[in-house]
C-alpha cells in the first residue's frame, strides 16, 4: 500500500502546484531549464569530456525532452490547444465532458502568458464559440458564444435576443431532456437561432431569471438596451437559463480571448460526438 500512499501524496502536490502556477508558465519554465542545461553543456563541457565518457543523466534528459517540449509549446501557443468542457452552459452545442480543440491563431498570434497580440489576423464574429480568460479570475478559462461585437446594441426580453434593433429569428425544434449534476431530469425547449451567419441551437427553460442589481442581466430584464464597449464582446451560453455569462459578470475584454473552438476530439461517454465540428 506504500505506493498508493505516496502516489496520492504526489497527485496532491501536483494539484497544489498547478493551482498556484499556470500550465503555460510551467511549460516555459521546463523549456528554459532543459534548454539552459543543454546549452551550458554544449558550450562548456561537451568538448572537454573524454571520449567514451557518457553524458550526465541531466544532460541526456535535457537533450531528449527539449525538442519535444518546444514543439508542444509552439503548437499549444500558436496553433491549437485542447480544452475540456466542465459544465452544461453551452448545451446542446457542447456537453460536459467534451474534449475540444481551440484555434489559437484565428484572432491573431499572442505572446504567451501576457496574451498581447503581436500579429493581428482576424476579429471575432457574432456566433463564434470562443474560449477566453474569465474576466473576474483570468486563471480560469470559460467558453461561450459571442452575441455582441464592439458597438452593438443588445436587448434581451422574454428570452429573445435583439441585436442592433433586429429581433433574432428562432425556430422551435423539440423538447430537450437532460440530467444535471445533483438534480433530476430537466426539460427544456430546443430552438434554432439565427445569429449573424450562424444557425445554432439554444435551450430555453420555463423558469424566471434572477440577477444581481447593476448587472447586465438585471438591466436587460428591466428593458434597458446595453451597448458593447470598444475592445469588448458580449457573450452568452447556448443553455440560456443555465449559464453564467455576460449577463452575470460583464463583457469579455479583447485581451482575454484565447481562441475559437472548432472541433470535438473526444468524449469518454459519447463516442458519437468525436469528430464533430463546433458551430
Amino acid at each position: 500500500m506504500e505506493w498508493l500512499f505516496f502516489g496520492l501524496i504526489a497527485l496532491g502536490l501536483v494539484g497544489v502546484f498547478f493551482s498556484v502556477i499556470s500550465f503555460p508558465l510551467f511549460m516555459i519554465l521546463i523549456l528554459l531549464l532543459t534548454g539552459i542545461i543543454w546549452l551550458v553543456d554544449y558550450l562548456f563541457f561537451q568538448k572537454k569530456r573524454a571520449t567514451g565518457i557518457d553524458e550526465p543523466t541531466a544532460v541526456e534528459y535535457a537533450k531528449s525532452f527539449f525538442p519535444v517540449i518546444l514543439l508542444v509549446f509552439l503548437i499549444r501557443s500558436f496553433i491549437a490547444e485542447p480544452f475540456k468542457i466542465p459544465s452544461g452552459s453551452m448545451m446542446p452545442t457542447l456537453l460536459a465532458g467534451d474534449y475540444i480543440l481551440v484555434n489559437k491563431y484565428t484572432y491573431g498570434l499572442r505572446v504567451p502568458l501576457v496574451n498581447n497580440i503581436f500579429y493581428e489576423i482576424n476579429h471575432p464574429n457574432r456566433g463564434d464559440v470562443i474560449v477566453f480568460h474569465f474576466p473576474p479570475d483570468p486563471k480560469v478559462d470559460y467558453i461561450k458564444r459571442i452575441v455582441g461585437l464592439p458597438g452593438d446594441k443588445i436587448q434581451y426580453q422574454d428570452k429573445r435576443l435583439t441585436v442592433n434593433g433586429k429581433l433574432l429569428e428562432v425556430v422551435a425544434e423539440d423538447n430537450y431532456d437532460y440530467e444535471m449534476e445533483g438534480a433530476n431530469i430537466i426539460s427544456a425547449r430546443r430552438l434554432q437561432e439565427q445569429l449573424g451567419e450562424v444557425k445554432h441551437d439554444i435551450l430555453i427553460h420555463d423558469i424566471p431569471n434572477h440577477y444581481d442589481s447593476e448587472s447586465l442581466g438585471e438591466k436587460l430584464m428591466n428593458g434597458e438596451t446595453i451597448t458593447v464597449p470598444a475592445g469588448n464582446y458580449y457573450a452568452m451560453g447556448d443553455n440560456r437559463d443555465n449559464s453564467s455569462d455576460s449577463r452575470v459578470w460583464g463583457f469579455v475584454p479583447e485581451k482575454n480571448l484565447v481562441g475559437k473552438a472548432f472541433f470535438i476530439w473526444f468524449n469518454f461517454d459519447k463516442f458519437g460526438r468525436i469528430g464533430n465540428s463546433i458551430k
